[in-house]
């Protein structure tokens, strides 16, 4: 699967009254959005109004029954899909905190925060999508939320994402010099490019997998829109974190480029550990290996996607990931048919 939603590029041409910087900009009015100076922000923003849905609009009753039949999933079924949704409950939360306390202070360009409320928007939507299938299936609330500290490869990816921010939420944190404006970028690729670019992967195939082979099809229809959102929340924080390296480029030194390559090699480490530990014996032809070269082919295509050099150089084992991401149609739950979901723009992969 390979991200291909990209924006019109910036061409460098800006408006006259409006000076070049999309972090520590005092001259930026940030009430004042017009006119744009990067005009890609708020393509992003567009996509996401298109493509806007809640956990509500997803019929779960078939995986209600499906989940209650005593025969209906196998152990290791349902233990995959309570690690699956354990890790994402706190790992959405984690991430509208990052973009609400850490990015959106030192983001002071108008289109890039209103993308950045977008996604704060869309975070929510992520989170309700969690307490509704705990309501659905009638899970334990604090089994679900407390895996991040129950279950070691869980906690492992939280406290490794937590780890990467500690300094950016220093109140008195500020990007006024080119090592703190390192730490913002190391901070944006750790939530971006590590947590909602690699950490979330496993977890899309896992369960797109199980959705294909027509079971718990409503929870694979809800992370069939949460995998589109990451997408696109994907290519922003990369735009964003280029743009600011092509702004402050004494920041992107040797040193710090193989900083940020070892941690994200670190990242998928722990990723395929999870997959280890949610596959232990392989489901409907899924195995723990292949999730972790998908893993490795995800992080390779995040790597050039800010400009580093490919690791792991592996193919994709499930070219069917780019053709289910496709949404361009959706059903209508109430007749059972196929119809057009989007409500405007169009979204492309």
């Amino acid at each position: 699967m390979t991200d291909s939603t990209q924006p019109p590029a910036n061409d460098g041409s800006l408006n006259s009254n409006k000076k070049k910087g999309i972090i520590n900009n005092s001259s930026i009015d940030p009430n004042k959005i017009l006119p744009f100076t990067y005009p890609w922000a708020r393509e992003y923003y567009k996509q996401g109004v298109a493509n806007n849905w809640t956990a509500e609009e997803v019929s779960m009753q078939r995986d209600i029954e499906l989940w209650k039949s005593e025969d209906g999933l196998s152990d290791d079924e349902r233990r995959m899909i309570l690690w699956n949704l354990g890790f994402f409950s706190t790992a959405e939360s984690l991430t509208a905190n990052n973009i609400v306390l850490a990015a959106y202070p030192h983001v002071t360009n108008p289109e890039c925060r209103q993308y950045l409320l977008r996604q704060a928007f869309e975070e929510a939507i992520h989170t309700d999508t969690f307490i509704y299938c705990c309501d659905t299936l009638s899970l334990d609330p604090d089994e679900i939320y407390n895996m991040y500290l129950t279950v070691p490869t869980v906690k492992e990816k939280d406290e490794f994402v937590v780890k990467l921010t500690q300094s950016i939420f220093d109140p008195n944190f500020k990007t006024d010099t080119p090592e703190n404006i390192q730490k913002f970028v190391f901070d944006l690729i750790g939530f971006y490019i590590i947590m909602e670019g690699i950490f979330f992967y496993a977890g899309f195939v896992m369960l797109l997998s199980l959705m294909r082979n027509n079971r718990m099809v409503g929870i694979g229809e809800q992370f069939q829109y949460i995998m589109r959102d990451e997408s696109i929340h994907v290519n922003f924080g990369a735009d964003l974190i280029n743009t600011i390296v092509e702004e402050n480029p004494e920041i992107w030194t040797p040193e710090f480029k193989k900083t940020v390559s070892e941690t994200i090699q670190e990242a998928v480490q722990l990723e395929c550990n999870y997959a280890a530990d949610a596959l232990p014996r392989g489901i409907l032809g899924l195995r723990s290996d292949t999730v972790q070269d998908y893993v490795k082919y995800i992080a390779d295509r995040r790597l050039e996607r800010i400009g580093l050099e490919t690791v792991y150089n592996v193919e994709s084992p499930f070219p069917w990931m780019s053709e289910i991401m496709d949404l361009s149609k959706e059903k209508n739950f109430f007749e059972t048919r196929v119809t057009e979901y989007q409500t405007g723009g169009s979204l492309e992969w």
